[in-house]
């Protein structure tokens, strides 16, 4: 049975969700198997802590800001980075996520690999401590009890040069009841 969560969308949590680990987030799915759960990376959460602090070799690759981002609440001792590439190669050090267009060349990265490997190949690379994950089904539940919308990714997402706006702006860009959610204000009570 198909349950419409594939690699390469986002999960774009709804006002409802309250959990400080995902509030107001942006979810890129990385890996998912019904019957073995679902991975994902916080896009819109960077950190204060400087790419070059614990990623040396790294820094100088990442595109801005040069922070690492907190990829999500799970093994944050752990790092991961995405980067997207040009052509269709797949260079050692890199694995295409298997999204389908909507994040065509963005892909994971062996961090152990030498960054020299793939500095000429990258057009973008952003580091990520932890990572999201739901367990078999349990992701499933949380969309049909409102927690997540589910919606197209495009391969600038995972950079977005302003990621504290990304949540309004892929609401935005869905046009409908979902542009209209992305107006709704931080703390309702205000209202």
């Amino acid at each position: 049975m198909e349950d419409g969560i594939r690699v390469g969308l986002l999960l774009v949590a709804t006002p409802q969700l309250e959990d400080p680990n995902f509030r107001r987030s942006v979810v890129l799915v990385v890996e998912h198997d019904m019957d073995g759960g679902t991975l994902g990376v916080v896009l819109n959460r960077p950190t204060e802590v400087p790419v070059d602090r614990v990623l040396p070799p790294w820094a100088e690759l990442v595109t801005g800001p040069c922070v690492v981002f907190q990829g999500g609440p799970v093994a944050l001792d752990n790092a991961l980075a995405l980067a997207r590439l040009p052509g269709e190669d797949e260079p050692l050090g890199w694995r295409a996520l298997d999204g389908g267009a909507e994040v065509a060349r963005v892909g994971l990265v062996d961090l152990d690999a030498p960054p020299a490997l793939l500095a000429p190949e990258l057009l973008q690379l952003r580091v990520f401590a932890g990572y999201a994950g739901w367990s078999s089904g349990q992701l499933r539940s949380e969309i049909e009890e409102g927690a997540w919308y589910l919606v197209p990714a495009e391969a600038g997402d995972v950079f977005a040069g302003d990621p504290e706006r990304l949540w309004q702006e892929v609401l935005r860009r869905q046009g409908g009841d979902l542009a209209f959610v992305s107006t709704f204000p931080e703390d309702p009570t205000l209202n």
